[in-house]
């Protein structure tokens, strides 16, 4: 048997607070188990691939396959000597079960590891900017599940023995016996007027913070409708949220943010907003395919040694058109962006010329013509079905060649008119968009009174120039700002730009 099983914890929610370990281990499962606390956006990352279970369990052992169930799965998937990742959510070992589940795959003789996760006790009410220990108010913290569980376990948490020695308390799967909680640790001694905080969602877009006196915190929950899972704290340090709060303080927190896509991409885009506080909601709007004559596309690439220099505007044409290259590739290379030259580097191929500057048609034929001249070269651009002609014509007037063949198509996937108007139903602050198609996917798919209600409601961030010049073209009366240069990164901050300046348009 060459299985194995890895525990890892999934972090809180925030798929940055993943450790480097789970990450590693996540691109590398064969099989996932996963609980329904661990937030979609971690189970994204993991190998496409793998076959991927959703176990259900909840942290309080509610819901969900039963733990036996659980357990006999893992030791079955480990006997088929695939590398299985049992993925929970927080550390495996604070309140989640992580040792029971260690125990039944030794007994099975099943070999595992342990990959510790950051856990919700600490980083929650960190994102909530209350730290749990801090050496003027709170020297001793104590953690604790507030799940009940059976009667026979109650006995077990010293309520009372707590609130009168750890400072700080922070409670775990509390929300259901919230009331009995209070009572019980100002029964202990604790003041009433102890403050307190109950975090809802924490380290996601959705979070949610009540703050108030240990005796009034319950009744605050309720009236707020807190749902679990919730972290409550209890101690002198939730005075420092008032300021220390940072993250509901970023610029685009709790803006839900469509992200037309491709089917197979979008994950760095939702990492990268995740980052500024939005809550990502990526719909596939386009898949790609081969070109509509393949004998085509390689007659073109055949002819790559007579060139000067072979171009590349997207990670699309690369993926299509380097299989079909003859090795070594004698032509210099250029490209557009960095995705596009890492896909080159996994090509094994490399680019010579990437511009520094905005990543236009216009910059990366001005620095081919700093490269060398360009009047009589013979440029092979292999290029999307209906690509705009901006490059080909920039080209063209330094005296340039130009050899375009037809790399691959975009088209509309199945399920794209479905899954968009879901997420406009659910209502949208904003749109994120990454290419031209994106743009005409989007609109064709929608009525025109969608489209008036979206530009209405939403606003708008392109990754470039011929994004933006599609999106004119569809919609003139869309407010939106232009990412600086062709990165995930640049356009969220194109975002933040545009809501900046409604911020600042307010009277």
């Amino acid at each position: 048997m060459s299985g194995r099983v890895v525990l890892v914890g999934a972090g809180p929610g925030d798929p940055d607070l993943l450790t480097v370990r789970a990450l590693r281990e996540l691109e590398r499962a064969e099989v996932l188990l996963y609980d329904a606390l661990v937030d979609p956006a971690v189970v994204a990352l993991a190998n496409p691939a793998c076959e991927r279970i959703d176990v259900g369990k909840r942290g309080d052992g509610t819901k969900g396959v039963a733990q036996d169930k659980i357990a006999d799965l893992m030791i079955e998937k480990a006997r088929l000597g695939k590398r299985v990742v049992r993925l929970k959510g927080g550390d495996p070992f604070v309140f989640g079960r992580g040792g029971e589940e260690a125990s039944r795959l030794r007994q099975a003789g099943v070999p595992f590891e342990i990959v510790p996760g950051v856990t919700s006790a600490l980083a929650v009410p960190a994102y909530a900017g209350i730290p749990v220990t801090d050496r003027r108010l709170s020297s001793s913290v104590a953690v604790v599940t507030g799940h009940r569980g059976k009667d026979e376990f109650d006995h077990r948490i010293d309520w009372e023995g707590l609130a009168r020695s750890a400072e700080t308390l922070v409670i775990l799967m509390g929300t259901r016996w919230l009331e009995d909680i209070c009572a019980r640790v100002i029964a202990g001694g604790r003041d009433p007027a102890t403050p307190a905080a109950a975090i809802a969602r924490g380290t996601t877009p959705e979070q949610r913070v009540v703050v108030a006196r240990l005796g009034e915190l319950a009744a605050r929950v309720r009236a707020a409708k807190l749902e679990a899972p919730t972290v409550i704290v209890i101690g002198r340090v939730v005075e420092f949220r008032e300021h220390v709060a940072w993250y509901e303080l970023l610029p685009l927190f709790a803006k839900r943010v469509l992200v037309p896509r491709a089917a197979e991409a979008g994950a760095e885009l939702a990492l990268e907003l995740r980052r500024r506080g939005a809550e990502p909601v990526p719909v596939a709007l386009l898949e790609f395919a081969p070109p509509a004559d393949p004998a085509a596309l390689r007659s073109a690439l055949a002819r790559a040694a007579e060139c000067d220099w072979l171009v590349f505007t997207s990670a699309n044409a690369v993926r299509f058109a380097a299989p079909h290259l003859a090795r070594p590739v004698r032509p210099r290379i250029a490209c557009i962006g960095a995705a596009t030259a890492r896909a080159l580097e996994s090509a094994g191929l490399h680019a010579e010329v990437l511009p520094d500057e905005e990543g236009s048609p216009e910059a990366l034929a001005a620095a081919l013509e700093r490269a060398a001249p360009l009047a009589g070269a013979l440029v092979l651009f292999p290029r999307a079905a209906r690509a705009r002609e901006e490059l080909t014509q920039a080209l063209a007037r330094r005296g340039a060649r130009v050899l375009a063949p037809e790399a691959y198509r975009t088209r509309v996937p199945a399920s794209a008119e479905a899954e968009l108007r879901s997420a406009l139903s659910d209502g949208i602050d904003a749109v994120a968009f990454t290419s031209p198609s994106t743009v005409e996917h989007c609109w064709e798919l929608l009525a025109p009174a969608e489209r008036a209600e979206l530009v209405a409601r939403a606003r708008f961030a392109c990754i470039g120039e011929t994004t933006a010049a599609a999106l004119r073209a569809a919609e003139p009366r869309a407010r939106f700002a232009v990412a600086a240069r062709p990165a995930m990164a640049a356009l969220v901050a194109a975002l933040e730009t545009v809501f900046s300046e409604d911020a600042d348009a307010v009277p």
